[in-house]
């Protein structure tokens, strides 16, 4: 049987993935201040494109990087794709190859095949064909990793 704590996150993760984000914030913003990293990744996404909300770089960040911090790897990319593009805090390439590289360590393909990319072309870490390869392959880009 499920308690309440998870029921509202079941319901919230619900919500959000349904783009109902009104509930989804009700539901996940009391979760995500008890520090729920499930809840904080996606009230990160909310804040970031006010969704159900208006926009806030700052929570938006804030929360993304609470739940990174608890290993989310999803939050870990996120996280690393706001150092990458420079969306809620500035850009910092090397910072995004820590947060990618925590992600890819944990099986994330997406985190994966960014990681390739960077170490292909130089971005935040030397060019490097060999890591990139073998980011690569790890993300079941074997073609890829073949032509570089």
């Amino acid at each position: 049987m499920m308690d309440s704590e998870q029921m509202s996150l079941k319901s919230g993760i619900t919500a959000f993935s349904t783009k109902n984000f009104t509930m989804a914030m009700k539901l996940l913003s009391p979760l995500s201040e008890a520090g729920n990293a499930e809840a904080q990744y996606r009230m990160a996404i909310m804040y970031q494109h006010g969704l159900g909300v208006v926009a806030n770089e700052l929570l938006a960040f804030k929360c993304m990087v609470s739940a990174a911090k608890q290993d989310l790897r999803l939050a870990q990319h996120g996280l690393g794709f706001m150092y990458l593009e420079g969306e809620c805090i500035g850009k910092d390439a090397i910072k995004a190859v820590e947060w990618f590289t925590r992600s890819a360590e944990q099986g994330l393909v997406g985190s994966q095949s960014t990681l390739a990319m960077m170490y292909e072309e130089g971005r935040g870490v030397p060019v490097d064909r060999e890591k990139a390869k073998q980011w690569y392959r790890r993300a079941g880009f074997t073609d890829k990793a073949n032509t570089i």
